[in-house]
């Protein structure tokens, strides 16, 4: 196992909050503020207390991307560079989107906000993957 590229960690985390500053902005914005209700798990008042826990979670979300990158090995990455995506990206399709679609079964999410949610992990992901396979 290689060392985590802990540089690209943090930029990894800092790009996929990014996206998500325009991916629930400007892009989708709307269609959230019309179709989601204000909860009681997660803050609500401003936006301050909403960004730094994204901020949080993708710093872990990323810093466990960039251990499982390690452990593949630079070698190996070299040798075949799909698999920054295809990891990346993997993890979005096989583990992040089928627990959210599970869990807005369970809170009756519409179909809608469900399919924008999981646009924007797999986006976040491959976004994650590319900061990593441009760093390395």
């Amino acid at each position: 196992m290689g060392p985590v590229n802990w540089f690209a960690v943090i930029i990894a985390a800092v790009t996929a909050g990014a996206v998500s500053a325009v991916w629930w902005g400007p892009l989708f914005g709307r269609a959230r503020t019309r179709d989601i209700k204000p909860g009681k798990v997660l803050p609500t008042k401003g936006p301050l207390p909403k960004m730094v826990l994204t901020g949080v979670l993708l710093l872990i979300t990323s810093a466990m991307m960039g251990h499982m990158f390690a452990r593949v090995g630079e070698a190996t990455l070299a040798a075949k560079p799909w698999l920054w995506f295809m990891m990346s990206g993997g993890l979005a399709i096989a583990f992040v989107i089928p627990a959210l679609w599970i869990s807005y079964t369970h809170a009756r999410v519409t179909t809608r906000i469900a399919l924008i949610d999981a646009g924007y992990w797999l986006a976040a992901y491959l976004t994650m993957g590319l900061v990593f396979f441009l760093l390395s």
